[in-house]
């Protein structure tokens, strides 16, 4: 345990007791923020297959909206009340940041990054040579992994609390489909890809489309192919179609979708990215 995160706990054990005016604790969390927008330190990440979420820092994110008060700022005709200030300094950062974009310092954007008019909350960490596509959004503390497309519309849903919730976690080189919801702590692994429209949350079943077994719920496993499915249930009230999530195929591990291969694949079961 560092003797930051010691300090950014002690604060948080006081968090009703804190104002704009807690100096030190202002002190203290400013350097945390510091630290989680130059990605020297995260919310969450995967370890030997386990998502892993660093409790401490979400907590000085929920300190910094004590520490500070609102500030007025204009851009343009834009005029905005608010407690966080935007990133920076892209050029350095080595991010494309189309105009239209925004992202929330505190976040993380990796070298390569391309944001198109989008939008990144703090405490999220988004990987090398990702794309947040137009109108998507990254929630406060998703985890995005490198080389991984959010398509057009996509929402990745952010938590801050309760205390120990699991962030939204996108592993690398996957493809999440046009108007997807990946939300409350749902999990898309390593190379896997969602066809459009596909909502996945922790309640909703991955079912194998070959076998009709229940792979898991919340979870899409890697390299799977994957999109938005119906199931037939029996209530007193009568017979309902719940959501699903149907995994079409397996790609081989390491195998990077084909684009014209995967519409196609799609095309035949009535759906598209």
């Amino acid at each position: 345990m560092t003797t930051l995160e010691t300090r950014i706990e002690k604060w948080f054990d006081q968090i009703g007791e804190l104002s704009p005016a807690s100096d030190e604790a202002r002190r203290d969390v400013e350097l945390a923020i510091t630290k989680l927008d130059d990605g020297q330190i995260r919310v969450a990440e995967v370890i030997d297959g386990d998502v892993v979420v660093h409790e401490w820092v979400r907590q000085a994110i929920l300190l910094l909206f004590r520490v500070r008060g609102l500030e007025r700022s204009e851009v343009g005709p834009f005029e905005y009340l608010d407690k966080l200030d935007l990133k920076h300094d892209y050029e350095r950062r080595g991010v494309r940041v189309v105009p239209g974009a925004s992202a929330r310092r505190g976040s993380f954007l990796s070298r390569g990054v391309i944001l198109m008019p989008s939008y990144v909350n703090i405490g999220a960490w988004v990987g090398e040579n990702s794309m947040v596509d137009t109108w998507a959004t990254v929630g406060s503390c998703a985890q995005i992994g490198a080389n991984v497309h959010l398509a057009g519309g996509v929402g990745i849903g952010g938590v801050l609390e309760p205390a120990n919730a699991v962030p939204v976690v996108i592993e690398d080189d996957a493809f999440i489909g046009s108007r997807c919801m990946v939300v409350e702590g749902a999990r898309v692994g390593r190379g896997a890809v969602l066809g459009a429209g596909t909502i996945l949350n922790p309640s909703i079943p991955v079912i194998d489309a070959s076998t009709g077994e229940e792979i898991s719920r919340g979870y899409v496993p890697d390299y799977s192919v994957a999109v938005s499915a119906s199931r037939r249930r029996e209530f007193a009230g009568g017979e309902f179609f719940l959501p699903c999530v149907l995994v079409l195929r397996r790609l081989a591990e390491g195998e990077r979708h084909d684009k014209v291969a995967l519409n196609n694949l799609l095309r035949e079961h009535g759906v598209a990215t």
